[in-house]
């Protein structure tokens, strides 16, 4: 049975439940559900290859799946309500004989947006972006990252409610995908509803309030980041002057020991069932000597390893390193 997708108060700007697709012989997805909560940040995680495109493109209506159901604000149509949606596909493209202010009218044209105001938009947004300097230059005139971003521009000339990215930091350098995170934050705070796709975890782990994880064409979890963080136990970190002692039989037997030639001792372990105010009393009246002593949670990483298996992790380190989505 498929579990019902509800948000919080009950409003998803996109659901999807049971999606299948396949090409050919091959099962690209299999049997997704999630629910995108309105106004939210929400990110599709996994490695390249794993079904990210695909299933955007399903929730989009690009495609149909071959099975279940997807809406976009209640519509089984997304085309329906295709003037709401902004799309920044994982394939670049602009016609290089445009002027950028062009660009941007006629990708909000494709929304419905008049032309003439397309284009008073269009120079607004180029001006506010730091381009007014390029307002009218052809796109072929443009580098690369300039261009990256008449596109986004043109994603959001028609103030869509949802906006969804495909790979949006692919490409990018350590400057412009800060901008991006930045975009990205200001669209969520005037109540748009963000959705990307990503194979780079810090990211989704900075930005995102709720995650899909996906791999094999399967969600083995959608939910809040803190819930998938939650599926590791919490790490204490202790660090003690001393070594040896009767006070040793209260930390855990599978506890991680190093010890430091300057001296000192670090201990790794999760937090015991029973919390850890029970083993301070005989770490303190043992004289283990307490130099520091923290509780870290886990990080989207250790969850994602957790959740989607080690080989999938290994798949999406590859695609951070090389940075060729697909």
């Amino acid at each position: 049975m498929k579990r019902a997708l509800r948000s919080s108060d009950g409003a998803l700007a996109i659901e999807a439940q049971g999606l299948v697709k396949r090409f050919d012989d091959t099962l690209a997805v299999d049997g997704v559900d999630i629910g995108v909560p309105t106004g939210s940040i929400y990110g599709i995680l996994g490695p390249n290859g794993a079904g990210k495109t695909t299933t955007l493109r399903m929730l989009l209506g690009i495609i149909d799946p071959d099975d279940g159901v997807r809406r976009v604000f209640g519509h089984e149509r997304p085309h329906e309500v295709s003037r709401l949606i902004g799309y920044l596909p994982e394939e670049r493209g602009l016609y290089p004989a445009m002027k950028c202010d062009e660009a941007i009218a006629f990708m909000g044209a494709l929304r419905g947006l008049p032309l003439g105001e397309g284009r008073r938009r269009g120079r607004e947004l180029l001006e506010n972006h730091g381009l007014g300097h390029a307002i009218d230059r052809q796109i072929r005139q443009l580098s690369k990252g300039m261009a990256q971003t008449v596109q986004l521009l043109g994603t959001l000339v028609h103030q869509p409610r949802l906006v969804v990215f495909d790979e949006p930091f692919s490409g990018l350098d350590a400057i412009n995908q800060g901008k991006l995170e930045v975009l990205i934050r200001d669209l969520a705070a005037k109540g748009t509803t963000v959705i990307f796709s990503t194979h780079v975890i810090a990211h989704a782990e900075r930005l995102c309030e709720q995650i899909a994880i996906i791999a094999g064409g399967k969600v083995p979890f959608a939910g809040d980041v803190d819930t998938a963080r939650d599926r590791i136990p919490a790490q204490v970190r202790l660090e003690t002057r001393r070594g040896e002692g009767p006070w040793r039989a209260a930390i855990p037997a599978g506890a991680r020991h190093e010890s430091k030639s300057g001296g000192g001792h670090f201990w790794s372990f999760p937090v015991p069932e029973a919390g850890i105010e029970a083993m301070l009393r005989p770490l303190i009246e043992g004289e283990a000597g307490i130099l520091s002593l923290s509780i870290e949670r886990a990080g989207l990483h250790d969850a994602f390893v957790a959740i989607a298996g080690e080989a999938a992790a290994r798949e999406l380190e590859q695609g951070e390193d090389g940075d060729t989505p697909r």
